[in-house]
């Protein structure tokens, strides 16, 4: 099912007061200016600023930080239904409280449970925001309208594709040749950037950049007019990864702009709807209607007030309880197809890691052969008979490594064979055979840059390929910036490596995928030093963003 709601989740920083006080004043030219509603009495509670238009607002603030909230309900009969507006400022007096952070949520409500929500577009009050506040998405700014790139942007556009925290897609248009940026921008551009303010970060790459622009992100380029939405996590140098980002032509572009405008924000939208909210906006409690305080009338007055908000509360949770089930129908149907497509890529995985296992020893026997042509000749490479089978055996055999030493917990690593699936076993075995082999080089000086490096330029006489795409040799910032997440990769290494006997982790292998465990291997290059790595940690993956 295509996303029919829009999400709009920001941070600015701005410090709380500021930033609701300025969220106040645009919510109430929102709707007293261009939605032409009563908004000269507004209080705490519920607020009837229409016919049939409800405006609930609730604030608090506390230790655990500051929240101000207004929902906004419209009931009118065009409406088929129910539109709601949600607009929210929060900020953190924990860890995340240097900035604070701004939600809009606009949703559809049928007044039929047979009938389709309509789609909701970008509400007037999320440009609003984005033109009267310095929005932030991790390095990026957010803005309504999109950016040009010029030559001296480019450097700090590709921090802002490769940033850890990022949360939002970053779209890129490219100008065709003979083009003029600005004209192609309004004609073209615009049109087909309307749906996405809030929801991405907007830019147009302009001709004198492009060439800058691609040769920096080889495997990822943009040009000839067409548009390239970059999802957070791009790594440049791993070409596979040019597969996440799509790219939309000129032609489909001019063929049917609107059709390209619903096309280019249907992914930043389902993106904006299926990921975590950040911790403060996600501890959040439930609204609750809540009447007006009761003023003089006469008792019979005032309980027909409390009963129509009665009537009110009982529609609402009726409307919520129809749109939770169909979420919940949609999420269930993603999740049968989603577990059908991992037991096929998972048993594809598994049968293309071995071809590329076997083809790479076909390979190095070949480069043998020709290095050795007219003196003798050798069979092509036997794929080993005695790697091991499971985890502990891994770790019975650890002693044969003798670059490597194990400091990390054997229990977890013994764990993973009561959850292990697919070739976990053997892409382990195969990580720890590659990394003995780099620390031996790196011990003696000849590496030539970190284990990402040597497992993209192998040297020819290299026996122990491992995929590059598979190390990480950095962790996030958000990571690295969360002490119970550091703590979860310190690990224990001897006092020659450090005086504390333990050291945080961030260089990484990924070992597999396909359940919640997604087995990581953890180490410590410490060849210039002692000339061994340290192997701080095999087992499931530790806590992040999306565990």
């Amino acid at each position: 099912m295509e996303p029919r709601n829009y999400r709009m989740v920001v941070s600015t920083a701005q410090d709380f007061v500021t930033t609701s006080a300025e969220a106040d004043r645009q919510l109430h030219y929102w709707l007293g200016t261009m939605k032409r509603y009563d908004t000269s009495a507004l209080d705490e509670g519920r607020n009837e600023i229409g016919e049939g238009v409800t405006l609930d607002h609730d604030a608090s603030a506390g230790r655990h930080g500051s929240y101000s909230r207004w929902r906004l309900r419209e009931n009118r009969p065009d409406n088929q239904g129910t539109w709601q507006s949600t607009l929210v400022v929060r900020s953190d007096n924990g860890k995340d409280s240097q900035r604070t952070w701004l939600q809009v949520d606009i949703e559809h409500h049928p007044s039929d449970a047979q009938l389709r929500p309509t789609r909701a577009n970008t509400p007037g009050i999320a440009r609003l925001l984005l033109d009267s506040l310095r929005a932030r998405d991790g390095l990026a700014d957010v803005t309504s309208d999109p950016r040009f790139i010029e030559p001296d942007d480019v450097e700090e556009v590709i921090e802002e594709l490769c940033d850890q925290d990022r949360r939002l897609p970053l779209i890129v248009a490219s100008v065709p040749y003979g083009k003029k940026a600005d004209t192609w921008t309004d004609e073209v551009v615009v049109p087909a950037f309307r749906n996405l303010p809030g929801l991405a970060v907007m830019y147009v790459l302009t001709p004198e950049a492009q060439t800058l622009f691609n040769t920096k992100l080889d495997y990822h380029p943009v040009f000839g007019g067409g548009i390239r939405t970059y999802l957070p996590g791009v790594d440049p140098a791993w070409q596979p990864d040019a597969q996440r980002h799509p790219v939309m032509s000129r032609t489909k572009i001019e063929t049917s702009p609107r059709r390209a405008a619903a096309i280019l924000a249907s992914l930043p939208q389902r993106q904006a709807l299926r990921l975590s909210l950040p911790a403060p906006l996600d501890t959040l409690p439930v609204q609750r209607t809540r009447p007006r305080p009761a003023g003089h009338d006469s008792g019979l007055t005032d309980l027909r007030a409390e009963n129509r908000t009665l009537g009110n509360m009982l529609a609402e949770a009726e409307q919520r309880e129809n749109a939770n089930a169909d979420l919940l129908r949609d999420l269930r149907q993603q999740l049968q197809i989603a577990e059908e497509l991992e037991f096929d890529q998972a048993a594809e995985n598994q049968d293309l890691y071995a071809r590329l296992k076997h083809a790479e020893r076909q390979v190095r026997a070949l480069q043998i052969q020709l290095g050795k042509a007219g003196r003798n000749t050798h069979a092509l490479t036997a794929a080993p008979a005695d790697a091991p089978t499971t985890f502990a055996k891994i770790l019975d055999r650890m002693g044969e490594f003798s670059h490597l030493r194990f400091t990390g917990d054997k229990r977890k690593t013994r764990d993973l064979d009561a959850q292990s699936i697919g070739n976990w076993v053997e892409v382990a075995w195969d990580a720890l055979c590659a990394l003995d082999t780099y620390a031996a080089a790196s011990a003696a000086g000849t590496a030539g840059g970190d284990f990402r490096y040597w497992c993209a330029h192998l040297p020819d006489d290299c026996e122990y390929p491992f995929p590059a795409g598979k190390v990480k040799m950095k962790e996030s910032k958000t990571v690295g910036n969360r002490d119970d997440w550091r703590r979860e990769r310190t690990f224990p290494v001897p006092e020659a490596v450090d005086p504390s006997r333990k050291l945080f982790m961030e260089a990484h292998l990924r070992i597999g995928g396909g359940n919640t465990v997604s087995p990581r291997l953890y180490f410590y290059d410490d060849g210039p030093n002692t000339g061994l790595v340290y192997v701080g940690y095999l087992g499931p993956h530790p806590t992040n963003t999306k565990t």
